[in-house]
């Protein structure tokens, strides 16, 4: 992790992009009057994927999944009074 003041990091912005781009640093920090103001990272080029499709392909769905009746299944009250 580097770091540099806001002047150097003005006066070496193509520098420190260089280093996060080649991996040399993974972070840097820029400091105001001593004090660290900002954390400088790479970009994330590969975002999360997404949950929805994450199941495809565990299992599979019966050819009469419309016709099978499960209203036997809840006769009974779940909630009684």
């Amino acid at each position: 992790m580097a770091e540099y003041n806001m002047y150097e990091a003005k006066t070496n912005l193509s520098k420190i992009c260089r280093l996060l781009e080649e991996k040399k640093e993974d972070m840097i920090i820029i400091s105001r009057n001593g004090k660290p103001v900002l954390k400088v990272t790479l970009f994330d080029q590969n975002p999360r994927s997404s949950l929805f499709g994450s199941g495809k392909g565990l299992f599979t769905i019966p050819e009469n999944f419309d016709d099978i009746d499960i209203s036997d299944d809840f006769e009974e009250e779940i909630f009684p009074r």
